[in-house]
């Protein structure tokens, strides 16, 4: 793989809608822990108890929920100039966001992936209080920082080649699906820039659509305590997947969702994915244990239901497509 003259350091944070702040405030604040850094009519800046920086998740009032873009950080300003090069050189839909127009953030760029994802570019964000020794003001739900984002596609064959080739994301495993004896097709590809199983996991479904994003917790008994403390604070049916392993990342998790429908995963106990050697681990879509290393089948609404992602320049939603016909072999 070619060095780039751009560092892209890791997934950073993720900005989604919801009808009512107060609603939200109190699912995501008193429910799951999140730390409130500050808010205005329309918004709500969290972090969770590793941030040193502004904020990890922006939630914002709008009609239903939606995803108006997920962020990635880069290494130093002047990568937001080099990207902005290549961007242009691709033809990709992009604009400028001033300091200070995501508050709390330096300038951005901002893209619609090739996919329809609205994805966005910093570097600069304000320092917060870092509350990870603050023991005496954690709650019972300890989210220590995001992970990953989850996102539904049409055209994986295009948009995997993409992210691989022009942004420098490496592969730790991925999904085929058997079309003949002696043809595949590529179905999920789980993507990274940090040293771990995924920033970014592509799947092929009806899209551009959002599925999750996903939060790191330090071990499988701290997800049991956050479903404890849901379920007794009222939010039993919010969680939507009960506790389990995936066979894809290894990881345990529990999926829950807000009142609007924005689905987190609360994830734990993926590896070390940045030896020079790595070898991407190879899935098909029929092995039983691929989904649940358990083989337990997830429910009806976490593999039909996720939500629209918007138009970076008109807000809009995207219009959401059936899926492509895969050509990958």
């Amino acid at each position: 793989m070619m060095t780039k003259p751009f560092d892209i350091v890791r997934l950073h944070h993720a900005e989604v809608t919801v009808t009512d702040l107060e609603r939200a405030r109190h699912f995501y604040c008193e429910g799951l822990g999140f730390i409130e850094t500050e808010s205005d009519d329309n918004h709500i800046y969290l972090r969770a108890l590793e941030d040193a920086n502004h904020h990890c998740l922006v939630l914002t009032k709008g009609e239903r929920a939606s995803l108006k873009h997920i962020a990635y950080r880069v290494s130093a300003d002047s990568d937001l100039d080099e990207l902005d090069k290549l961007f242009t050189n691709l033809g990709v839909t992009k604009r400028w966001l001033k300091p200070g127009e995501e508050k709390g953030q330096g300038r951005a760029l901002r893209i619609q992936d090739p996919g329809g994802i609205p994805v966005e570019f910093f570097f600069e964000m304000d320092k917060a209080e870092r509350m990870l020794q603050k023991y005496h003001l954690q709650g019972n739900v300890k989210i220590k920082r995001i992970d990953h984002a989850n996102c539904l596609i049409t055209n994986i064959d295009d948009l995997y080649d993409w992210y691989a080739d022009n942004l420098g994301f490496r592969t730790s495993e991925y999904t085929v699906k058997t079309i003949s004896e002696d043809k595949e097709a590529m179905w999920a590809a789980w993507m990274h820039r940090k040293p771990s199983v995924h920033d970014l996991a592509l799947i092929s479904d009806r899209g551009p659509r959002f599925h999750h994003t996903g939060f790191w917790m330090d071990d499988a008994k701290s997800i049991l305590d956050a479903c404890d403390h849901l379920a007794a604070l009222g939010y039993y049916a919010n969680i939507e997947r009960s506790p389990g392993r995936h066979g894809t990342s290894n990881a345990f998790f529990v999926y829950v969702r807000d009142p609007d429908g924005n689905r987190m995963e609360l994830y734990t106990g993926d590896y070390f994915t940045n030896d020079p050697d790595w070898e991407p681990v190879k899935w098909n879509l029929d092995h039983p244990q691929r989904a649940t290393f358990w083989g337990a089948m997830p429910p009806k609404s976490w593999t039909e239901e996720a939500v629209p992602v918007e138009d970076i320049l008109t807000g809009e939603y995207l219009p959401i497509e059936e899926l492509a016909h895969n050509k990958k072999k």
